[in-house]
């Protein structure tokens, strides 16, 4: 057995092999931000005068944001200006660079980040011992893509150097082969289809252009939370607990509580260190709405350098403060509860709506272009029906029925190990045994696509 000493050592050369792998010299960011952070923190904690703190968290601040800057939204800047210089006469062709984007820069930098704003609001003590700390910025299986954590709950595990339980090992390999099957059997084959509509929208009419977008939404939510389930259960089997990061996100009733489901440590970090930082909701009813919609803004511009991204999170906004406005004081529901046949109309209407205004939210999330949001839009509007109708509903209907069950038995159970709840251990493995037996086959027979989410 290898000694607890080495332990952390090892999964530092680990995540840094792992993350290195793809391109060996961004591993340099990575430690760049490492060395600022560990840095930053001790000195926070150390330091009493509140200019002095305030100047230490701005060298956090502007190293991480500086090269998120740099390396994610450079060439968008230079974009977006240039109409407005051409107006004047004036062209920046030269300021464009061809700048390669690091893979899951904007999930280490936000975690990162958290440390230091977490010592300077006083809520957490830095760590002394710098291979706890570089572990927790690299770990491994949620370097790339999250869940986004936080120091308060990651770096007390790793200091600990722990060993697996067999409760975590069993919920470990049932989280990896369930969200292999999800990321593999739905999300790339709903993801082929999906490609090749969005990628030609002018030849479809509107059935196949309105699945297309429902697919996607499928397609994002497995890719995604597939690899949500993948990175807590790799973690699990290294004795280290992540958050959840989906919680059945589409049977919301309401665009609240969507994003209390949905990419819950990205929703939380917002809410926490942008939102509350801007004033919340503690000045006033306008400027509480400002905020909301600032933060949903800069949301939708973290998970990518184009307009696409920010008008799907300015849309989200006006979903949020209009359901704030329409709410007032009273609370959201965490969950639907059985009061009869009324309540479940109610509840899957208010369902249906949300769906709805999500689904057409990822129009914008999904489109490269303007054109190919406007087409969908104008064949919705003008409805065109198609020979192959039936066709595509047939194979909207049964992915979205796979996926459905999983978040029916996660929803009820309260689990996303819910097959572990069954008495039948033989039955259990071979269930699992058959969904890992069906990823392999169709993994072996057509090229899986990139998850999605490393792109941000």
């Amino acid at each position: 057995m290898l000694p607890k000493s080495w332990r952390n050592p090892l999964l530092l050369f680990a995540s840094y092999v792992f993350y290195g792998y793809w391109d060996y010299r961004f591993t340099s960011l990575l430690a760049i931000s490492t060395i600022i952070d560990f840095t930053v923190g001790q000195k926070l904690f150390k330091s009493k005068e509140p200019k002095t703190r305030k100047n230490w968290l701005m060298v956090s601040l502007f190293a991480n944001l500086g090269i998120l800057a740099v390396f994610k939204y450079y060439g968008f800047f230079i974009s977006s200006f240039e109409p407005l210089a051409a107006i004047f006469g004036g062209k920046l062709d030269y300021l464009h660079l061809n700048i390669i984007l690091p893979v899951g820069i904007s999930f280490y930098t936000f975690q990162t980040m958290s440390y230091t704003i977490d010592i300077y609001r006083n809520r957490l003590q830095p760590t002394n011992n710098f291979i706890d700390f570089a572990v927790f910025v690299s770990f491994f299986p949620q370097l790339v893509a999250g869940p986004i954590e936080r120091a308060s709950n990651l770096l007390p595990q790793i200091a600990k150097r722990p060993m697996p339980s067999r409760d975590q090992i069993e919920k470990g390999i049932v989280l990896i082969v369930t969200g292999l099957f999800k990321k593999v059997m739905i999300g790339d084959t709903t993801g082929r289809i999906v490609d090749h509509i969005f990628s030609q929208p002018d030849i479809y009419k509107s059935p196949e252009l309105l699945a297309a977008l429902v697919l996607f939404s499928i397609q994002i939510y497995a890719d995604f939370s597939g690899y949500s389930s993948i990175a807590r259960g790799t973690a699990k089997l290294l004795g280290i607990e992540l958050m959840k990061n989906f919680e059945q996100p589409y049977l919301s009733q309401n665009i609240t509580e969507f994003w209390r489901r949905w990419h819950i440590s990205l929703s939380s970090w917002l809410r926490d260190y942008l939102y509350i930082s801007l004033g919340g909701n503690r000045k006033g009813v306008n400027r509480t709405y400002i905020n909301l919609m600032l933060t949903m803004l800069l949301g939708g511009l973290w998970h990518g350098a184009s307009w696409n991204f920010v008008i799907w999170g300015g849309l989200h906004g006006i979903y949020l403060a209009i359901h704030k406005l329409i709410l007032g004081n009273k609370k959201v529901a965490d969950r639907f509860q059985y009061k009869g046949l009324g309540s479940l109309l109610k509840y899957l209407l208010n369902m249906s709506f949300t769906f709805v205004l999500v689904l057409f939210t990822w129009l914008f999330f999904r489109a490269t272009d303007f054109h190919t949001a406007s087409t969908f839009i104008s064949k919705m509007i003008h409805w065109e029906s198609s020979e192959f109708a039936g066709r595509i509903l047939i194979i909207t209907l049964s992915f979205a029925i796979m996926i459905g069950l999983f978040d029916f038995f996660e929803y009820y159970t309260k689990r996303h190990t819910f097959l572990l709840m069954l008495k039948n251990k033989g039955l259990v493995y071979g269930i699992l045994l058959a969904l890992l037996l069906v990823s392999f086959l169709f993994m072996f027979q057509s090229e899986a696509l990139p998850f999605i989410y490393f792109q941000f």
